[in-house]
């Protein structure tokens, strides 16, 4: 849900991630793809568990649920042996797939293809019923119900949907990096950039995330590059302090003040 902080997201990538990294050390050169919807499978299946769970709480009680089921899914892949425990599974990468030249280079183009399906998916989501319903439980719950609205239905949706994505989005990982283990895995680091994307791009458009992504991670690599990758974390939280207090509505929203105020 993009209007409630949650770490709802770091919960369904690192579960997607752990999955594929399991099912690939159990199941050497298994297709990708097949590991992709799996992933996908299982983190909207306990998106909607943990919807059902969690989204009658709201505001810091949300937000502190959500990160008790990231602490609690941790803890149960340390301790599960099948999965590598606490040290984790180091992977084979399987032999790359003709017209690619490597396995890389594969995913590279799979995680491009993914990333344009979720937003095409996004935004169709935002133009249809659907999408009208989540504005209006963002602006007003109340409100929202009042009119009618199937507030919970769509919250729950709205977990399914974002978990399946998110899980997907995890399971290229453990075969890019050739390992796989809790403590990367599950790092909040993913979370924070999850939140900070929209926030910077503009959550009133399905174009913003993907531009607070872009620029996040352009100015994070620079920095990377340039001075260090413990700086990736301040830049972070200082471009959230300046959008959150400047344009809380983000770069889209700062576009559309301008074009509305330029074709006066």
């Amino acid at each position: 849900m993009r209007y409630w902080i949650s770490s709802g997201v770091l919960f369904a990538i690192a579960l997607g991630a752990a999955l594929s990294g399991v099912n690939e050390y159990f199941f050497y050169a298994a297709f990708v793809v097949l590991q992709i919807l799996a992933a996908a499978v299982m983190s909207g299946l306990l998106g909607l568990v943990a919807g059902m769970l969690t989204l009658r709480l709201r505001g810091i009680f949300f937000a502190i649920a959500t990160i008790a089921l990231v602490v609690i899914m941790e803890t149960l892949f340390i301790n599960w042996r099948y999965a590598g425990g606490a040290t984790g599974l180091q992977l084979l990468r399987p032999p790359p797939t003709a017209p690619f030249e490597s396995y890389i280079k594969m995913l590279f183009v799979l995680m491009g293809a993914m990333a344009v399906g979720a937003v095409a998916l996004a935004r169709w989501v935002e133009r249809s019923w659907i999408g009208r319903g989540l504005h209006a439980i963002r602006d007003n719950e109340e409100a929202a119900e009042c009119s009618g609205v199937p507030t919970l239905r769509l919250k729950v949706f709205a977990c399914v949907l974002s978990g399946a994505l998110m899980g997907a989005a995890g399971a290229p990982m453990p075969m890019y990096l050739s390992f796989i283990e809790p403590a990367s895995t599950f790092n909040l680091n993913y979370a924070i950039g999850a939140l900070a994307s929209p926030m910077i791009g503009g959550t009133t458009h399905y174009l913003g995330p993907v531009i607070g992504a872009l620029l996040l991670s352009s100015l994070q690599q620079l920095v990377t590059v340039t001075v260090s990758s413990e700086m990736n974390v301040l830049i972070v939280g200082v471009l959230l302090v300046v959008f959150v207090v400047l344009a809380p509505e983000g770069i889209v929203g700062l576009w559309l003040k301008w074009t509305r105020r330029s074709s006066r």
